[in-house]
């Protein structure tokens, strides 16, 4: 990309809409690049991108032809900014970078953009292992994906368990072991960690395994065939009804993926459905011939834009961070499809085809997405009218200004103040919005264990104190309009303590006490200067803050139970400098346990494979200066 080019023109404060847009012509090239529309208090408004930045411009000068749309955001315009790019493909990279860190009001927005899962076959080990794998692909190893879900890779696991019997341990329970276990006699391994099957053998069925998921699935059903009709002409029937029990787990495989396209070999399935200004997005991932999932995304519309748009920003934000399939197939054209055909190909190094079927079986797969598309929205629409009702009806009940958008609730976990942890959850209009969810680690050396208050202020006050660092002005929507808190009068005078002391003194919060008995119906609310209330048993209002309430002490205790269960496995060879996990093994398959290397002498320390004699003496002057 070429080195940037920022240009801010000069440009009177008093100006806005066309008037300031018309100012910047003077100094605008033909350059290709990215501008940012920002109003009165410099936020972006729009980032877009042009072939041709003077021509782009000048259309936004223009006083008619524009969409209503278009016109709001005009009117809002005091100013704008400028990069110019070598190139178009560079100027929309860069627009798609820009939206996702900016969050512009008028650009279409993806706001779902998690990773998706893979089945990996790692190729690290004479046996390799099948696992299912998210992130960076740095393992060594057949990459098999994207799956639309979690639940996808595992059931798809799940059946190729049954029919190649290949292992999912790890490595070091596989050195580990000297009997079959559990999935050896229910027929989901072949056990090569204690040699039931030879490494040729093994590797077979591993090469079926990727052949399968290649797509190539009709060979390895047929050759399984042929194993079983030649066991059975040996008499050998055991054998016969095992390979059987494989070719209908493969066949469950196939059945359980619906569709599976005969002309359509990698694609990924695109389809738009756009009513009352919401969208839904859904997308069928298709490799080797088979269907790996689908998933839905409801990305934000930029207050009212067209399917074209709406599809060619979800394009860009959606292949940011993923490696594009050879063809993708649209419901709808968009604007700028030769360019981010070129802009994909560039990405993955390989031709990459945008189309919009007509007939056929890629037009039926369209529909198929599309029809998933409209009843995930309208479903999304329906819930979305409960949601905003709910959050209407907490605005009155607590006499709030307004129904909330964004509400934090906050609980603690620990055992007698060991591995604690803060959770908060946050919900909205959408729901609970499960990719903001945040877990804190108490790192307060000076708390009393068990000591909620001391915890709580931790937690909010990490929380508060970034947000008033990135985002003092209050710009992005990361700010609550509400928090609850699990507790009563004492948390909440601890709680109002806390953002007094920061200065946050408008945000309002409220204490959800269990009450009478602790029983879940006769909550009493507690609030700041006021006396507690409750609501009636059978108000949705209340249902809905128990369902928060129980949903932040779900995530608190997951989290709990998860660094407990990492604690556990913890020994004081962990606090020794340069004593990683394949030095601790060597010592504890050395000594048998910590206990027994913390009494070892020095000479016995040396003896260990893979101590030298600098970090023997490490390790013995550690726990004997411990006394």
């Amino acid at each position: 990309m070429a080195e940037p080019d920022q240009k801010d023109a000069e440009n009177p404060e008093s100006l806005t809409g066309h008037a300031c847009i018309q100012g910047y012509l003077r100094t605008l090239d033909t350059s290709p690049g990215v501008y940012r529309m920002l109003d009165a208090e410099s936020r972006v408004l729009y980032v877009g991108k042009a072939r041709n930045l003077k021509a782009r411009v000048s259309n936004y000068a223009r006083m008619t032809g524009h969409s209503a749309r278009i016109a709001r955001m005009i009117s809002e315009t005091a100013s704008m900014m400028f990069l110019t790019t070598r190139t178009e493909t560079e100027a929309l990279l860069l627009e798609q970078n820009l939206i996702k860190q900016l969050k512009p009001r008028y650009n279409v927005l993806l706001r779902d953009d998690k990773s998706f899962p893979n089945i990996l076959v790692a190729k690290d080990h004479a046996f390799p292992q099948i696992r299912k794998h998210r992130g960076r692909k740095a393992d060594k190893g057949a990459y098999y994906g994207p799956f639309a879900s979690a639940g996808a890779v595992n059931r798809t696991l799940n059946q190729l368990q049954k029919v190649f019997l290949l292992r999912n341990c790890s490595d070091s329970m596989f050195a580990s072991r000297t009997r079959p276990c559990l999935l050896y006699q229910i027929k989901r391994c072949s056990a090569p960690c204690t040699g039931e099957i030879s490494e040729a053998d093994y590797a077979a069925s591993v090469k079926d395994a990727e052949r399968f998921l290649s797509g190539k699935s009709t060979d390895v059903q047929e050759k399984l065939a042929a194993q079983m009709a030649q066991a059975s002409e040996e008499m050998e029937f055991e054998r016969a009804a095992a390979l059987r029990d494989r070719i209908r787990a493969m066949t469950q495989v196939q059945s359980a993926q619906g569709i599976n396209p005969r002309t359509v070999s990698e694609a990924d399935v695109i389809a738009l459905h756009l009513e009352s200004g919401q969208a839904c997005v859904q997308v069928f991932f298709i490799r080797a011939n088979q269907n790996w999932g689908n998933r839905d995304f409801y990305p934000r519309t930029g207050s009212g834009a067209e399917e074209p748009e709406i599809l060619e920003a979800f394009l860009g934000q959606f292949y940011d961070q993923k490696d594009p399939p050879r063809q993708i197939l649209l419901s709808h054209p968009i604007e700028n499809t030769d360019l981010m055909a070129a802009a994909l190909t560039e990405k993955l190094g390989r031709k990459v085809e945008i189309l919009v079927p007509q007939r056929g079986e890629k037009a039926e797969l369209i529909e198929s997405a599309a029809r998933n598309a409209r009843e995930s929205l309208a479903r999304k629409m329906a819930e979305s009218a409960t949601q905003t009702k709910l959050l209407r009806g907490l605005a009155e009940a607590f006499e709030l200004d307004a129904p909330p958008k964004r509400i934090e609730v906050y609980d603690n976990s620990h055992i007698q103040g060991t591995d604690a942890v803060g959770a908060m959850i946050v919900a909205g209009a959408d729901g609970l919005l499960k990719s903001q969810y945040r877990k804190f680690n108490i790192r307060g050396d000076d708390l009393t264990p068990g000591d909620d208050f001391g915890m709580m202020k931790e937690v909010l006050s990490r929380r508060f104190k970034r947000l008033l660092k990135e985002d003092p002005d209050r710009q992005s929507e990361a700010w609550p309009d509400l928090l609850l808190i699990d507790g009563g009068a004492g948390q909440v005078s601890a709680v109002a303590e806390i953002l007094g002391d920061l200065g946050v003194e408008d945000v309002p919060f409220i204490g959800v006490a269990k009450g009478l008995d602790r029983d879940a119906g006769k909550e009493e609310f507690h609030r700041p200067g006021a006396r507690p209330t409750a609501l009636r048993h059978n108000d949705p209002v209340l249902y809905f803050v128990q369902r928060l309430r129980d949903e932040a002490h779900r995530f608190a205790i997951g989290t709990h139970r998860a660094k407990r269960s990492k604690s556990v496995g913890r020994t004081p060879l962990d606090e020794i400098a340069g004593v990683g996990a394949t030095r601790k093994r060597a010592l504890l398959a050395h000594f048998g346990s910590a206990k027994a290397v913390s009494r070892a002498n020095l000479s016995d320390l040396k003896a260990v494979d893979g101590i030298s004699e600098a970090m023997a003496q490490t390790i013995y002057d550690f726990f004997h200066a411990r006394g």
